[in-house]
C-alpha cells in the first residue's frame, strides 16, 4: 500500500474513503459512488461530459501511464499517427497526451487550443514552402474540419487556377512550384518522349496542336508523314515506323544497317541491290522469304529436283560460280569409307533430301545378324571397316553399365544374353540371374543390391540408416536377431513397446510412445520437457510434483490436456478454504511458489469485491494508525 501511495493521505481521508464505500453498499446503487468520483478534481469538458461517471473510460487505477492508450482508443486517428511515426502527434517527442490536453476544467474549458503564429508546420505531413508560408490558415483549413483533414493535393486548392482544364490531370507538381504559380517549368526528359537533337529546338505547338498536351502521338509519322509522301519518300511502302532508318539529327541520313538490324546478312551483289528489288510490297504486311529460291526461282536450271535450297551449291559472290558442296555441314558427315563413297551411291535420284540416314537402309545386304539384332549397325560397326567390331559396343552406355565382377573379361555376353537375337530384352535386374544365389528363398524380395554388391555376391552391407528404422545409440550395436526373429525382416515392428514391453515400470499408464521420454543412448536416461512439449508450463512447486500426482487415468486419458485441465481449481479444489465464494481463478491471490503465499491482487477483482476489499484496506490501515 506504501507503493501505491496510499499512507500520504490523512487518516481522516480514509475514514472518509470507508464510510463513504460502506455506505455505497449499505445504501444500494441509489447512493453508491466509485472513489474515482468522489476526488474528482472538477468537471470534464463537453466532449468528455458522457464518461464524467464512467472514470475506467479514461483512468486505469494505479497506472498513470496506461492512460495515454485509452486516450487513442478513442481518438483513433491520433493513435495511428503516433505508431505510425507520422502527423504533426506522431513527429512529437514520446510525452504523456495529459502534459498539452489536460480534463476536469469544466464543461467550457478548451484543452485543444495552441498558439497558430507559433505553431511549427514542419512537424506535419504538409511542410510549408514558397508562398505557402505566407498563405493564412483558414485559406486551406475550412471551418467546421479538423486541421489533419486539410488536403494536400495541388489541384484541391488550384483546381480554379488551371488554365489546362484538367488536360493534364491533377499533378500540377510536375510543372508548377510553391514559388510562383505562374513560373512552370517541365522536364520532357522525364515524359516517354525526351528531346534529343533537332527536336529540341522544336517549338511545343508544333507538336502539341491546340494547347493539348496529353495524349500528344508519339510515332514520327505523326509529324513526318508529309516527308514520306514526298518525291524521295516511300509512299507509305515501308510501314510508319520512321526510326528504323531516321534519327533526330538528321531526317535525310539513313541509318539502317540489314546486317545488325535483321536477320538477312548482305553480302557479295546483295549489298549493291536496291530495296525495292526485294522488297516489292508492303514491309510489314507483307512478309519477305529469306530463301533463295524466292528470288532466284527463275534461274534454278535444276526444276526443283535438288530442293530449293540453293545456298548449299552457290553464293553471294555470283550465281553461275558453283561452290563446293561441304557434306559435313548437313546432318550425314562424311566419315570413313564413306569419304570415298560415289554421291549415286547413297543418291539415286536427284532429290538428294530424300537419301537415308541410317545405316541399315545401305547395309542391309551386309547383316549377318539377319536383323535379330535390330537396324542400328552404328552400335558395332564403324565407318572405317564393316567386318572389324572389336571393342566397339561399349555397354557403359545401355542402361546396364558393367563393373567390377560384371566386367571381368571370363564373364561371356551369353552369360546374360541367353537369346542373341534379343539382347535388348534381356532382363536388368539382379534375381534373374541370381535366383539360384539367393539363400534367403526369396524371403528378403528380389532387390539384391540392397545388400549386395557386384564386386562379390558374398560380401554383404546394408545401410540401415536408408531404411523407416535408422539405428541410433545402442541399437547400433544390437545383433539383426534381437529385432529381426526371422528372416522376414521387414515384419519386424518398428516402434519401442514391441521390444521393451518388460522395461515398461509404468505399466502403460502413459501408453506406449516410450519415445517421448527415453532415448537410444541408454533407457534409464529420460526426459520430458513439459514446457515446451505441452500448452500447460510447469513453474513453482510444480516442477517438483511427480506426474501420477496430474495424470492419474491410464493413457490416452491420463495424457489428455484437455480432460485434464488447467485451472488451479482442479487439483487444488480441496485447499479452497474460501469454498468457492472467490471463484475458481484461484492465480489471482495464489502463486505456484507456496499455495499459501497470498498476494494482493485488488485490481484483477470484481466491482464489488474491489470495493469490499478496499474497505477491508482502508479498515485495516485505521487500526494501524490508532
Amino acid at each position: 500500500m506504501r507503493a501505491l501511495g496510499f499512507f500520504k493521505y490523512p487518516v481522516a481521508y480514509w475514514r472518509l474513503l470507508a464510510c463513504t464505500g460502506l455506505l455505497a453498499l449499505l445504501c444500494g446503487p441509489a447512493l453508491a459512488q466509485t472513489i474515482e468520483s468522489v476526488i474528482a478534481p472538477g468537471k470534464v469538458i463537453e466532449g468528455h461530459a458522457k464518461y464524467e461517471d464512467e472514470c475506467k473510460q479514461c483512468h486505469v487505477r494505479f497506472d498513470r501511464k496506461a492512460q495515454d492508450g485509452l486516450c487513442m482508443d478513442c481518438h483513433k486517428d491520433v493513435g495511428t499517427d503516433v505508431r505510425a511515426k507520422g502527423g504533426y502527434h506522431g513527429r512529437l517527442k514520446a510525452q504523456a497526451c495529459r502534459s498539452c490536453h489536460t480534463d476536469h476544467k469544466g464543461r467550457e474549458a478548451r484543452i485543444a487550443e495552441f498558439d497558430k503564429k507559433k505553431f511549427d508546420h514542419a512537424q506535419t505531413d504538409f511542410a510549408l514552402r514558397g508562398k505557402h508560408q505566407e498563405t493564412e490558415c483558414d485559406k486551406c483549413h475550412l471551418s467546421g474540419k479538423k486541421y489533419r483533414e486539410a488536403a494536400q493535393a495541388c489541384n484541391d486548392c488550384h483546381k480554379k487556377d488551371d488554365v489546362h482544364k484538367g488536360s493534364l490531370g491533377p499533378k500540377c507538381a510536375d510543372c508548377h512550384g510553391e514559388k510562383d504559380w505562374k513560373e512552370a517549368r517541365f522536364d520532357h526528359d522525364k515524359t516517354r518522349f525526351a528531346l534529343k537533337d533537332k527536336h529540341v529546338d522544336v517549338k511545343c505547338v508544333d507538336c502539341h496542336q491546340d494547347n493539348q498536351f496529353k495524349d500528344t502521338p508519339l510515332a514520327c509519322v505523326a509529324c513526318h508523314k508529309k516527308d514520306d509522301d514526298g518525291k524521295k519518300g516511300h509512299k507509305g511502302q515501308f510501314g510508319e515506323k520512321c526510326e528504323s532508318c531516321h534519327n533526330a539529327k538528321s531526317w535525310k541520313e539513313n541509318t539502317f544497317n540489314h546486317d545488325t538490324d535483321t536477320k538477312y546478312l548482305l553480302r557479295g551483289k546483295h549489298i549493291k541491290t536496291t530495296c525495292a528489288s526485294c522488297h516489292t510490297g508492303h514491309l510489314y504486311k507483307v512478309k519477305l522469304s529469306q530463301d533463295c529460291y524466292s528470288c532466284h526461282k527463275k534461274d534454278d536450271k535444276h526444276k526443283e529436283s535438288l530442293g530449293k535450297n540453293c545456298g548449299s551449291c552457290h553464293t553471294e559472290r555470283d550465281w553461275k560460280e558453283r561452290a563446293k558442296f561441304d557434306h559435313d555441314k548437313t546432318d550425314f558427315p562424311l566419315l570413313g569409307k564413306h569419304a570415298k563413297a560415289e554421291c549415286k551411291d547413297c543418291h539415286k535420284n536427284v532429290m538428294f533430301k530424300e537419301a537415308p540416314k541410317d545405316c541399315y537402309s545401305c547395309h542391309k545386304k551386309d547383316d549377318k545378324h539377319e536383323r535379330t539384332l535390330g537396324e542400328k549397325c552404328a552400335d558395332c560397326h564403324t565407318e572405317k571397316d564393316w567386318k572389324n567390331t572389336s571393342g566397339r559396343f561399349d555397354h557403359d552406355k545401355t542402361d546396364f553399365q558393367l563393373r567390377n565382377a560384371h566386367a571381368d573379361k571370363k564373364v561371356k555376353c551369353s552369360a546374360c544374353h541367353k537369346d542373341l537375337r534379343s539382347f535388348r530384352k534381356t532382363p536388368l535386374d539382379c534375381y534373374s540371374c541370381h535366383k539360384k544365389d539367393d539363400k534367403h528363398e526369396g524371403q528378403e524380395g528380389t532387390k539384391c543390391q540392397a545388400c549386395h554388391g557386384d564386386r562379390s555376391w558374398k560380401d554383404t552391407r546394408f545401410d540401415h540408416g536408408q531404411s523407416r528404422f535408422p539405428l541410433t545409440g545402442k541399437h547400433i550395436v544390437v545383433s539383426c536377431k534381437k529385432c529381426h526373429e526371422t528372416p522376414r525382416y521387414k515384419d519386424a515392428p518398428r516402434d519401442c513397446y514391441s521390444c521393451h514391453k518388460k522395461e515398461d515400470k509404468h505399466k502403460l499408464k502413459f501408453g506406449v510412445r516410450c519415445e517421448n521420454c527415453h532415448n537410444t543412448r541408454a533407457w534409464g536416461l529420460w526426459n520430458y520437457d513439459h514446457n515446451a512439449r505441452t500448452s500447460y508450463k510447469l513453474d513453482g512447486a510444480h516442477r517438483k510434483v511427480a506426474c501420477e500426482s496430474c495424470h492419474k487415468e491410464p493413457a490416452p486419458r491420463g495424457k489428455d490436456a484437455a480432460l485434464l485441465g488447467s485451472s488451479c481449481i482442479g487439483c487444488h479444489r480441496t485447499e479452497d478454504v474460501h469454498d468457492g465464494q472467490f471463484g475458481a481463478r484461484c492465480e489471482q491471490c495464489h502463486s505456484t511458489d507456496s499455495w499459501k503465499n497470498f498476494r494482493n491482487r485488488i485490481g484483477s477483482l470484481g466491482q464489488g469485491s474491489r470495493n469490499a476489499a478496499l474497505v477491508s484496506q482502508a479498515g485495516t490501515t485505521r487500526g494501524r494508525e490508532e
